[in-house]
């Protein structure tokens, strides 16, 4: 009996239109007000929507008592196509 092979999950995902997304988000402490802090978070999600950010970001509200100042999301497509260099000639080493 033959097994087919199974494509890794991740890379299933990115085929559905996930994406690698990092979210900076700025964000005062009550007991600190005249700090700005930062929260880095790195993880897949689809743009622009960013359904699993908009989540985190209602959680926070609701459950963190610390006030978000600012977000900041940056947005890269894992799957894109690459720059192909053919080479044309070939040297030849002693």
């Amino acid at each position: 009996m033959q097994t087919r092979p199974v494509a890794d999950p991740d890379f299933q995902k990115m085929l559905s239109g996930f994406s690698l997304t990092t979210a900076k988000i700025h964000y005062r402490m009550p007991d600190h007000p005249s700090f700005l802090q930062t929260f880095l978070w790195q993880f897949t999600d689809i743009a622009p929507d960013y359904p699993r950010l908009m989540r985190f970001l209602d959680h926070w509200r609701r459950e963190v008592e610390a006030a978000i100042h600012s977000v900041e999301v940056m947005h890269r497509g894992l799957i894109a196509p690459h720059e192909i260099r053919m080479v044309t000639d070939l040297g030849k080493l002693h």
